[in-house]
């Protein structure tokens, strides 16, 4: 049997057990089993904009796939059954699960790198998500950073495009889109983290962390961010001209943070939802300044990519992804969950954001 944990898709405060008999394996399909995964504040944003974005439809539900949906995570999976003579059972790999205890796969083209699930109803979605990288002979040092990689890796390449976006321009704006100081909220967060972590190394930027009056010391103590200011006093931010980098999804606290740069804000980027359950409806008015831009870190890679090739791209982020990795294990620790039950209300938890900052969740169904 297969038992998946799965959210309303319609209220994703709401969660279930579900479980579900092996099928038959079809000629060029394999199954996994779902050896380890990540739970982070970054799986409540797929939540929350799985239909915008289409995340809900990568691993849709049997039976009542617009009702019900499962967030996909990041981890391991091992081959267990094998219908493709190029993935023999015992196959380990990384990368876009659900929280279950299996998953049935029909990979591509196979190389010593992995490969890329070619399942039908997962073609329209962006290629990095369907990217499996063969984990069997991961050497020790890349192995030795496990946790690291299913926990920080996915929020690590969200936060170095975000750096990245920001600081390049684009055609018709200059670099850093010619503010001084940038403002992220949901600093305890771990993808502001990371972000906080990079742009920091830029010169003449002004790095600033919006946090809850409760997590402001954590946020202080991490040293990425040269100023940390509490929600609800948004109006002492430091003078602009400033980019926004929207990660909490809070409209009271976008509001706050526009109305105290007006015109000088010259970027707003919409990132995630990590507070979208805080979201003040009073604040929806109008915004001033510039209309927030969704940022979608998939059409940044593809720039990249074709801008820098692929190995161009891969070495410039796993220079600052080992510096990052080797650094969070100053206030980082992991913690391991296990079971059905004990992984839904962990998701409950995480939903509500009433999760340590400082934990690194690793969980597993089966």
């Amino acid at each position: 049997m297969e038992h998946v944990i799965e959210v309303d898709r319609h209220a994703v405060t709401n969660s279930r057990i579900s479980s579900y008999p092996h099928g038959e394996l079809a000629d060029g399909r394999v199954r996994f089993a779902v050896e380890q995964f990540a739970l982070t504040s970054n799986n409540i944003t797929y939540a929350v904009f799985g239909d915008g974005l289409r995340y809900w439809d990568f691993f849709p539900v049997p039976d009542t796939p617009d009702a019900w949906g499962r967030v996909p995570v990041w981890g391991f999976a091992r081959a267990v059954e094998s219908r493709h003579a190029e993935v023999p059972v015992g196959t380990q790999v990384y990368g876009y699960l659900p929280m279950s205890t299996t998953l049935v796969m029909t990979p591509g083209r196979v190389d010593e790198t992995g490969f890329i699930d070619v399942a039908a109803h997962r073609q329209p979605m962006a290629t990095a998500y369907n990217r499996y990288t063969n984990a069997t002979n991961d050497s020790a040092d890349v192995a030795a950073l496990a946790n690291h990689r299913m926990v920080l890796w996915p929020l690590f390449m969200t936060s170095f495009m975000i750096d990245d976006f920001v600081a390049a321009g684009s055609d018709d704006r200059p670099e850093f889109f010619g503010a001084s100081v940038a403002v992220i909220s949901s600093a305890s967060s771990k993808t502001s983290i990371a972000a906080a972590h990079l742009m920091k190394r830029r010169p003449g930027i002004v790095v600033v962390g919006l946090t809850s009056a409760s997590n402001r010391s954590f946020v202080e103590s991490l040293g990425c961010y040269d100023t940390v200011v509490v929600y609800g006093d948004e109006s002492s931010l430091p003078d602009g001209p400033a980019v926004y980098v929207d990660i909490a999804g809070n409209r009271a606290v976008n509001h706050a943070v526009h109305a105290r740069y007006g015109d000088a804000l010259t970027l707003s980027l919409v990132v995630g939802g990590t507070h979208w359950n805080t979201a003040d409806a009073a604040a929806s008015s109008a915004l001033a300044g510039p209309k927030p831009e969704f940022f979608f870190a998939p059409a940044q890679i593809a720039r990249r990519t074709k801008e820098w090739g692929k190995d161009g791209l891969e070495q410039r982020v796993d220079a600052a992804w080992r510096t990052f990795a080797s650094w969070s294990d100053g206030w980082l620790t992991y913690d391991q969950t296990v079971g059905p039950e004990a992984v839904r209300a962990l998701y409950d938890q995480m939903v509500t954001g009433t999760v340590d900052p400082r934990v690194g969740h690793i969980c597993r169904v089966g």
